[in-house]
């Protein structure tokens, strides 16, 4: 069973095996699959037509689908690697050990945001953004430039205490946990997290960015600590539902993944605070 873990707990060889996992994905063309995949679903959910990956009560599902799928990748090149989280409650400075040169490499230069040092820089020649927004093929960051503040402990507790995990209209505005974490009401938790990184992290093809991946397994993590917290409050909408995923409906791109099937964790992997 794969447990992942706090990346400010993984030990050297655990970072060196995750960064060499993931320059292999580039190379061999695997990891810009997924960027395609997430651009064309965040740029196609809108607020009143079909929604599925974003702005709607599949987001969280949608995401630990997509993880899962990521992780599997990482494993086929080294079984022993397993995503890591970045708790930006804890580690929200840019002198966070995750933004060092053995890394993450750190923030971007101030004229183009180019990422200039660690495995992803563009001078190392492993990490080409193919998939791209804009004419720029290299990985840029602007760290706490568009947004000075990464979101708090104490923020995440008061949407954690949420007890309704979505509501009519089940979209950006609407209110319970999933669109108060997600980040369209409320203190802003996921969204703000994009912003705060910046650079590609803002786009649609922000998993050219691999932060992105430890983002979203700490969302990941919330959300299975807000299941853990609320076992009487269910995945909604149950059914009949325009536009949405409902519990048991089929999650596109996947023929045979529904939310139901994505609620339990536990069946692919644990956090390492599961057994807290």
């Amino acid at each position: 069973m794969t447990t992942r873990k706090n990346q400010s707990a993984l030990t050297t060889d655990e970072k060196a095996r995750f960064v060499k996992a993931l320059l292999e994905l580039k190379r061999n063309g695997t990891y810009d699959t997924f960027v395609t995949t997430h651009n064309g679903f965040i740029m196609s959910d809108t607020d009143s037509g079909d929604r599925v990956g974003h702005r709607s009560p599949s987001f969280l599902p949608w995401h630990r689908r997509f993880l899962i799928q990521f992780e599997q990748a990482l494993q086929s090149v080294d079984p022993s690697v397993s995503l890591p989280y970045w708790d930006w409650t804890a580690d929200r400075t840019t002198r966070s050990t995750l933004w060092a040169p053995d890394f993450l490499g750190g923030n971007g230069r101030s004229r183009d945001g180019q990422v200039i040092d660690g495995p992803f820089a563009h001078s190392g020649g492993n990490w080409p953004i193919n998939v791209r927004v804009d004419g720029r093929n290299f990985l840029r960051r602007a760290l706490g430039s568009s947004v000075a503040e990464l979101p708090t402990r104490a923020e995440v507790e008061g949407v954690l205490a949420m007890t309704t995990y979505d509501m009519a209209p089940w979209n950006s505005s609407s209110n319970g946990f999933r669109n108060h974490l997600e980040g369209w009401r409320g203190v802003n938790l996921h969204n703000r997290v994009h912003v705060w990184v910046g650079g590609q992290m803002g786009t649609g093809v922000s998993p050219n960015d691999p932060v992105f991946w430890m983002h979203h397994a700490f969302i990941d993590k919330l959300w299975a600590d807000w299941q853990r917290m609320h076992p009487q409050s269910p995945y909604l909408p149950a059914a009949g539902t325009t536009n949405v995923v409902d519990l048991n409906d089929t999650m596109r791109p996947w023929n045979d993944v529904t939310p139901a099937d994505m609620l339990d964790h536990r069946k692919f992997y644990t956090y390492d605070t599961d057994a807290a």
